[in-house]
C-alpha cells in the first residue's frame, strides 16, 4: 500500500492492522483534547507497528502521518496473532525489533540530555539526511515538531535554523 506525504497511517484511538513500514518515514503524534499535539516517534523502514501491538493488540497510541512518499505492508492482527501462537519462535523476532526500537529510544534521550541545542539539531538532521537524503528538515517537521523531538522551544529551533541556514538542509 503506497502513500503519499501527509496522508494518515493510523489513527489515534482506533483499533486495526499491524503494518510493517517496507519504505518511506512516518510522524507519530499524540493529539489532546485542548487541540494540541506531541510528535514523540519516528517510523522508520523496517518496523512493524504499532510497537505496543507487536504482542498483544491494542488501539492506536497516536495517529501515523507519511513524512515522505511511504510503502507499507497491511498485517491483519487475527494473522499476525494466530501465526505467532502457532510459531513461539516469532515472539523473538518482535522482541528484537522492540529491542531495537528501544536503544534507538535510548540514543534519542542521551543525545537530549548530553548535548548543546546546536548539536542536538545537527544530529537530529544527520539522523533525517540518513534516510531522506537532501531533504531539508523543515520540509518534513514543523519548528514546533523538531522542538518537540529536541526538547527545545519552538523559537530556540528558529534561532538556529536563522543562524545557519545552510546547515539547516
Amino acid at each position: 500500500m503506497r502513500l503519499n506525504k501527509g496522508e494518515v497511517l493510523f489513527h489515534q484511538g482506533e483499533e486495526g492492522p499491524l503494518y510493517r513500514i517496507d519504505s518511506g518515514l512516518f510522524k507519530v503524534v499524540r493529539g489532546y483534547e485542548d487541540g494540541s499535539t506531541l510528535i514523540f516517534n519516528v517510523l522508520t523502514p523496517g518496523e512493524t507497528v504499532p510497537h505496543h501491538s507487536l504482542i498483544s493488540p491494542k488501539e492506536y497510541h497516536g495517529t501515523a502521518v507519511a513524512l515522505v512518499p511511504c510503502e507499507v505492508t497491511l498485517i491483519p492482527r487475527a494473522e499476525w496473532y494466530e501465526a505467532m501462537e502457532r510459531d513461539p519462535s516469532l515472539y523473538k523476532g518482535a522482541a528484537l525489533e522492540l529491542q531495537a526500537k528501544l536503544r534507538m529510544m535510548q540514543q534519542r534521550i542521551d543525545q537530549l540530555t548530553a548535548l548543546t541545542p546546536k548539536e542536538k539539531l545537527a544530529r537530529l538532521q544527520q539522523w533525517f539526511a540518513s534516510y531522506v537524503p537532501g531533504a531539508p528538515l523543515m520540509e518534513l517537521l514543523t519548528q514546533e515538531e523538531i522542538g518537540q523531538l529536541l526538547g527545545l522551544r519552538r523559537e530556540t529551533v528558529n534561532r538556529l535554523l536563522r543562524k545557519a541556514p545552510a546547515d539547516a538542509d
